[in-house]
């Protein structure tokens, strides 16, 4: 068995970042896709759904934050590697830019700022996402964060072979 870069946000075993990622991604995501159809001369719920997509995204998103900050404190191995620190930069960036796209929306009402500025902010999260996307399995499959060298056989851990 090998001693990798352990998580230290987990259950039973079970890295937590990795459960919730898949959350802020799709809502982001969806935020820039509900932008494009509205653009394309549909109603206004678009553009509020475009709002509710990015509050989504950005509640769940410092929830994923705050998971992969304890992992990332957690272990200084996990700390030491280029991709960790490429993967939190790119996160608390595509953060930041969805929350100024959220405000923006909030302040200037939820039609008006979409365009052009909202669609392009949505479009570089989405950008940013499939970065810091390849910067996580970078981590997991390159450097083995979080990942457990045993299998299950027969209700016990037995180290591969």
């Amino acid at each position: 068995m090998t001693d990798n870069p352990h998580s230290t946000a987990k259950v039973a075993g079970h890295p937590l970042h990795p459960m919730i990622v898949p959350f802020p991604i799709v809502f982001l995501i969806s935020a820039f896709v509900t932008d494009l159809v509205y653009l394309n001369g549909a109603s206004a719920g678009w553009a509020r759904a475009s709002m509710w997509f990015l509050g989504a995204g950005i509640s769940s998103a410092l929830l994923a934050a705050v998971l992969g900050f304890t992992d990332f404190l957690g272990d200084r191995r996990v700390r030491s590697l280029r991709a960790a620190w490429l993967h939190m930069a790119g996160n608390l960036i595509a953060v930041i830019l969805a929350a100024t796209n959220f405000y923006l929306r909030a302040t200037g009402g939820a039609e008006a700022p979409i365009a052009p500025t909202g669609v392009v902010l949505s479009g570089v999260v989405v950008a940013l996402l499939a970065f810091n996307g390849w910067m996580g399995w970078e981590l997991v499959y390159r450097h083995h964060v979080g990942v457990a060298d045993e299998t299950t056989v027969v209700g016990r851990f037995e180290p591969r072979t």
